[in-house]
């Protein structure tokens, strides 16, 4: 079965999805409890990713100079010409344009690392990568906002929810897959949930797509005529960075492992992380959480087909 699902994982993740869709458009009521399941699910889900990376390897992951390099190019300087260019099509609705650049402008720092890994980036380097992109976002992100949109959507920004996300999504899992790596070799019982968690990627991620679109869809079809806009800023996107970032992997002269992981690292956003600052935003911008929500329900979509394309794309020599 393991194996099957595997082979299969595309499928099963696209099934996923529309059966969250399914689900959330006919049950709405449901929204709220399974909203609050995707952060404890997403937990779940990088302990079990975390737990199948050599943690001995991350520091030289991290003295990788070249992989950083262009994973912090592509994010913070690549990715902000391209958001603001692609939001002038939307320049005419606050709301929708903060929307839109605050999403676009933040690099992902949880499930790229499980989609990366499943098309063969290099999750390890993604991994120790972290925790500077997390730094560089909380201190550039206010800064392109102030140049885009103004002092007053800078000023409406609380940076609590990113520090929040980044201890309990990464640090925590990150921890314990640590803690039970350690405890293996000597205790039966991490021994087990080590050889398990292999077996669990597949079924906590279909769930985890499943809840994430169910939560957040009924939020999306109800406003269907102000966002139908933003679908094609994301989809061009999300075309526009791969191509990019595959380019300035090659230009750095990148292994296909590393250079598949600085695609996924450009093209996936923050959105799940995001979405508390932008519904603590005041009523002018209040449909910037919604746009951040469209961004999910494409992004996913994306994150599966790249997850079959880009090893063909990119392929090891």
């Amino acid at each position: 079965m393991v194996a099957w699902g595997e082979r299969n994982q595309v499928a099963l993740y696209l099934a996923a999805i529309v059966f969250g869709g399914v689900v959330g458009l006919l049950a709405p009521s449901l929204a709220g409890p399974l909203e609050t399941a995707i952060t404890p699910l997403l937990g779940v889900l990088l302990f079990a990713t975390f737990l199948g990376v050599p943690f001995a390897a991350l520091g030289r992951a991290f003295a990788d100079r070249r992989f950083l390099v262009v994973v912090i190019l592509l994010n913070f300087v690549v990715v902000p010409v391209v958001a603001y260019g692609l939001s002038r099509t939307v320049a005419g609705d606050a709301g929708i344009l903060l929307g839109v650049l605050l999403v676009l402008l933040t690099p992902c720092v949880d499930y790229v690392i499980v989609f990366a890994g499943l098309a063969g980036g290099d999750r390890t380097r993604l991994l120790a990568a972290t925790p500077l992109l997390m730094l560089l976002q909380i201190l550039l992100v206010p800064v392109f906002l102030t140049v885009m949109v103004g002092s007053e959507a800078t000023r409406a920004l609380d940076p609590r929810p990113l520090l929040a996300a980044f201890a309990l999504l990464i640090a925590l899992p990150l921890m314990l897959a640590v803690l039970t790596q350690l405890l293996a070799a000597r205790v039966r019982f991490a021994r087990g949930i080590e050889r398990a968690s292999g077996s669990v990627v597949v079924p906590v991620m279909m769930l985890t797509l499943a809840t994430i679109v169910a939560s957040q869809i009924s939020r999306v079809s109800g406003a269907v005529p102000q966002l139908v806009s933003v679908v094609p800023v994301f989809l061009g996107f999300a075309l526009i960075l791969a191509p990019l970032g595959a380019l300035l992997a090659r230009i750095a002269r990148l292994d296909a492992p590393r250079s598949r992981a600085v695609l996924f690292s450009g093209v996936t956003r923050n959105s799940l992380v995001v979405l508390p600052l932008a519904l603590a935003l005041p009523e002018a911008f209040a449909l910037a959480p919604l746009v951040v929500v469209t961004q999910t329900m494409v992004e996913l979509v994306v994150m599966v087909i790249m997850v079959a394309v880009v090893p063909r794309w990119i392929r090891s020599r």
